[in-house]
């Protein structure tokens, strides 16, 4: 199954630890302190995407709240917070079989003990960059760019039509 995610805000944090000490008590969401995994406070959510970068997803009406509340609780530290909320959407690949469907486009070995659930990265699946992130063990939650969500939406319609 492959549907839309829940309309979310979406900022980029970039900075140090610092910054994510600040940034977790004020937005709502511990920042994860692993690489490539995410830390939830439903419907918050943050997820490591390099070392000195986090995706914040928040419940789209807090957005600007959220934005506010961050530009005063970092204002003292160097940093960059983006909303790239109109940038990407957001999509849910569920069901016993998300794993193959995939990794039709993806090659990234996808088996719970390899990317557990929390685990997320920057990937691809065909052509197209995604954040990846295993939400529950048969659920993945997909960011991509606006643009090429029919692309990855087809791609993986197609791929449905070849796994069991």
């Amino acid at each position: 199954m492959v549907e839309m995610a829940p309309a979310f805000g979406r900022l980029l944090l970039r900075g140090n630890a610092a910054v994510m000490a600040a940034a977790g008590p004020t937005c709502g969401v511990e920042m994860p302190v692993t690489a490539c995994r995410a830390h939830s406070v439903s419907p918050r959510h943050a997820l490591w995407l390099g070392p000195d970068e986090f995706l914040l997803l928040l419940p789209e009406p807090d957005k600007d709240a959220a934005i506010a509340d961050l530009t005063t609780a970092l204002a003292a530290y160097p940093h960059a917070l983006i909303d790239i909320s109109h940038r990407q959407i957001g999509l849910i690949v569920a069901g016993p079989a998300s794993e193959k469907l995939l990794n039709a486009g993806c090659a990234l070995d996808l088996d719970i003990a390899v990317f557990p659930i929390g685990a997320c990265t920057r990937t691809l699946v065909g052509k197209a960059e995604i954040v990846l992130w295993r939400t529950d063990a048969m659920t993945f939650h997909v960011e991509v760019g606006r643009s090429f969500t029919p692309y990855v939406q087809a791609l993986l319609r197609e791929a449905s039509c070849d796994v069991p």
